[in-house]
């Protein structure tokens, strides 16, 4: 018999994808240049030449074996070496080779490190607004995500609600900044009040709370705002990150787990890991990406872009009556929907081939979420679609 469980969960796909293969289909219909889809987070700047050179003379210069056989189940060692020097040299935590293991992408990283560190029937705590999947990667370890209400005045974690939520079953909290879906930078206040207060909560029920770190939008900021590192500041952190949105290499589904050289058995964590793979069946990430990303590891794409179109949406929704936190990072914006039904909201965005993501999943209603990664042309042409989608279905506004 087929499982019953995996054949619900077509019943509830991701309303992110849902979105998306509409935009798709009613590109097929009109020209995909003619639908303004604003639904998936998919970077649109080039991959950086530097990325491209070094594939190409690992290519003419490494034998077939090296670039094509199975990496080690631990991740390939120039890899590992070069984000642990990275990380080391960019935020002063003193990380060793030993402390990374590589994971096909942030989604990897998170099935890894929440299976080391939670047993089944654990909580996880994490914060609205977040990336839906969270529910999907972290109840399918067995453990339990719980969720904590936001706090909409600006984004940051509501502490009150968390610290009503936190008891002795929490094993994990899983935090994402900058953050999908709101593109806010946790401060570096907040940072500190977390860390205290889990470091507190720890001796309380005398064992540890790890903290999940989100990390694949660390290198996309705004306004020249800075993004405090979490291991820095609290010693059982797991570091979890992609290269897909800062080298613009999603499709290569490349990142990895970095245990931070204070945190509790971190000797043994990775080694864990490489045991983990062997249940998951989601082992040895693809050798010629690690290979690859060793030589660029402090590179990035040219993301400017994001800021540009960020700043016209920015813009242009704030003059439509539109409130919302304005995004330190990423490639979202988080506005409030003009009626309390974010679902019905979006939908009649869709008569204007408006493709936009209405926020319910991402735990705080009322609110609609934009993927602004496409080319600024696009951005430019969509604002007097929305001038017009505002106007004519919400004209009293």
């Amino acid at each position: 018999m087929i499982s019953q469980d995996f054949k619900s969960m077509l019943e509830r796909k991701s309303v992110i994808r849902n979105f998306a293969e509409y935009a798709a289909r009613r590109g097929r219909e009109i020209g995909y240049e003619n639908v303004f889809d604003y639904s998936l987070g998919n970077p649109s700047v080039p991959v950086p030449d530097s990325y491209k050179d070094a594939v190409f003379r690992l290519y003419s210069t490494l034998p077939s074996a090296a670039l094509h056989g199975y990496s080690p189940t631990l991740g390939n060692p120039n890899y590992k070496k070069a984000v642990a020097d990275s990380l080391t040299r960019r935020f002063d935590v003193p990380y060793t080779p030993e402390l990374i293991f590589p994971t096909s992408g942030a989604a990897g990283a998170i099935a890894h490190a929440c299976r080391a560190v939670v047993r089944p029937g654990e909580e996880v705590l994490c914060f609205a607004p977040f990336f839906p999947e969270y529910r999907e990667y972290i109840n399918r370890t067995g453990a339990v995500l719980r969720v904590v209400p936001a706090n909409t005045e600006n984004f940051q974690i509501n502490f009150d609600a968390f610290e009503s939520m936190i008891r002795e079953k929490t094993a994990a909290v899983l935090i994402n900044f900058p953050n999908n879906p709101s593109g806010v930078v946790l401060s570096e206040e907040t940072m500190i009040h977390l860390a205290d207060l889990l470091r507190a909560k720890q001796e309380e029920y005398g064992h540890e709370i790890f903290l999940l770190s989100d990390e694949p939008y660390r290198e996309i900021l705004f306004d020249g705002k800075k993004c405090p590192y979490p291991a820095a500041y609290y010693d059982n952190t797991l570091t979890c990150y992609s290269f897909s949105k800062c080298l613009s290499l999603p499709g290569e589904r490349i990142g990895y787990v970095a245990v931070c050289p204070r945190a509790k058995d971190a000797d043994v964590l990775v080694p864990m890991m490489g045991q983990i793979s062997r249940g998951i069946g989601h082992n040895c990430p693809a050798s010629t990406a690690q290979l690859a990303v060793a030589e660029v590891i402090d590179q990035t794409a040219d993301m400017s872009v994001y800021e540009t179109n960020m700043n016209l949406l920015y813009d242009k929704l704030t003059e439509l009556g539109f409130e919302m936190v304005r995004p330190g990072g990423t490639f979202y914006i988080f506005p409030k929907a003009l009626e309390e039904d974010a679902v019905s909201f979006c939908r009649k965005a869709l008569k204007y081939d408006l493709i936009l993501v209405p926020s319910d999943s991402f735990g705080v209603p009322g609110y609609f979420r934009m993927a602004y990664c496409i080319d600024t042309e696009k951005v430019k042409r969509s604002i007097p679609v929305l001038e017009t989608f505002v106007h004519t279905e919400y004209p009293d506004r």
